[in-house]
């Protein structure tokens, strides 16, 4: 059995500082990080890190930057056959400060905007048969809908992950088997309703990431449910939701009840904020047990 993971190749270029410059200010940074990233990628190299094979369908540019991402998902053992390069056009990148524990970050799409549906079609021999697809929104959006159409009509699992926030279709939600907002983005995409009362729409579907807190879902439409964060010393989130993603999807194919899935993949995130860079904390699965066995 193997992972589909159709989504963005960016590299990230992040600054570190004590704080965010204000508007028209400069100030000196501490630390330049220069690291392979992207939705997809980062999803990609989680799930790939945890032991699963993985298939990486996206785009690159023809420039340093592609070749460092291709580079880095071979070394990660991440299936690269349905990466394309994209002449005449740069690699995407994400531009992220990381100050005052959390970071920000913008996102120039690049090559990730041309992964449309010729680059679907063509790697499709290995998206039908993945046990799930994983998806995000760094990538077009018609490319997103065409998948999710697909995958439905042949009873693909498909987890959706609403990153960066984009209006949401709810014939998506409805059609996908796993969608995992985070507390913000779940916030945007149902105005004015709680928690409790997103959560109880999309029984034992929707997964809500809630930052320190952990992850909440519905279980099976009777109450809402909470598997707490492990706390750690927290150096870098970037890619925390990523390693998350990427985990709850190893986690589903082996089998887990969606309790332990998530408690799993809570464990991957809290292991990966402890060092600087998207890919660079994401743990392999020996040190994921090693983690897990310690907090026992």
């Amino acid at each position: 059995m193997h992972i589909a993971v159709i989504g963005s190749c960016n590299v990230d270029i992040t600054v570190e500082a004590s704080r965010r410059p204000h508007a028209g200010e400069t100030i000196i940074g501490n630390k330049l990080l220069v690291s392979p990233g992207g939705k997809g990628a980062n999803q990609a190299v989680a799930a790939a890190r945890l032991g699963a094979k993985v298939y990486m369908v996206g785009c690159v540019g023809d420039d340093a930057y592609g070749q460092m991402m291709i580079e880095s998902l071979h070394e990660n053992r991440v299936d690269t056959t349905y990466v394309i390069t994209k002449k005449g056009v740069s690699t995407g990148t994400a531009h992220i400060t990381l100050a005052e524990g959390d970071n920000s970050i913008i996102v120039l799409k690049g090559a990730n905007d041309l992964v449309g549906i010729e680059e679907i079609d063509r790697a499709w021999s290995i998206i039908s048969t993945a046990e799930i697809v994983l998806l995000q929104y760094e990538i077009p959006m018609d490319t997103i809908a065409y998948v999710i159409k697909k995958c439905k009509e042949q009873e693909i699992k498909v987890l959706l992950n609403p990153a960066p926030f984009t209006e949401t279709p709810r014939e998506w939600m409805q059609s996908v088997a796993y969608i995992t907002p985070n507390e913000h983005e779940a916030k945007f995409l149902f105005e004015g309703q709680t928690r409790d009362e997103i959560l109880a729409m999309y029984p034992d579907k929707m997964i809500m990431t809630i930052g320190a807190e952990g992850v909440a879902y519905n279980q099976q439409g009777n109450h809402t449910v909470i598997i707490p964060g492990i706390k750690v010393p927290v150096v870098d989130t970037t890619g925390a939701g990523d390693t998350f993603n990427g985990a709850f999807a190893v986690s589903i194919t082996e089998g887990l009840p969606i309790k332990e899935a998530i408690a799993f993949a809570n464990a991957a995130a809290a292991y990966s904020v402890q060092k600087i860079g998207a890919q660079g904390g994401m743990p392999l699965r020996e040190e994921l047990e090693d983690m897990l066995l310690c907090k026992k």
